[in-house]
């Protein structure tokens, strides 16, 4: 039996490292605050995210309203739940099974559908 590996980011990582899983997946996708303060920081991750060349792009044409019903339609997106059982109200989602990193990506997107530039991926076509 050969090896077993995950592949994350890139990365093949050994099975047996696992209990590093965490910290490795921090080191590639930091959720630290303190991190997130740095607006010098560079845009190193992968291309196609917002750490990456997509993140570089400035919003533009786009109100502050319009981020507030990104935001929320971003919150709605991540509920585990089909848009047919969308409650009324944001307050009621479940919001203990959303994935606040989803809510982020999500956002990130509506807020590119607004521009017109959705899917805002270096190298491709849209």
């Amino acid at each position: 039996m050969g090896k077993r590996t995950h592949i994350i980011g890139g990365y093949e990582i050994p099975i047996t490292d696992m209990e590093h899983l965490e910290d490795f997946i921090e080191s590639e996708f930091p959720t630290d605050i303190l991190y997130t303060l740095d607006r010098n920081r560079p845009y190193d991750g992968q291309d196609w995210t917002d750490d990456g060349i997509r993140g570089r792009q400035e919003v533009k044409g786009v109100t502050m309203r319009d981020i507030k019903d990104c935001f929320i339609k971003a919150c709605y997106e991540s509920a585990p739940i089909p848009a047919s059982q969308y409650p009324k109200t944001i307050y009621d989602l479940p919001w203990g099974d959303i994935d606040i990193m989803a809510v982020q990506q999500n956002l990130t997107c509506q807020i590119e559908k607004y521009m017109g530039i959705y899917p805002n991926i270096p190298g491709e076509q849209k």
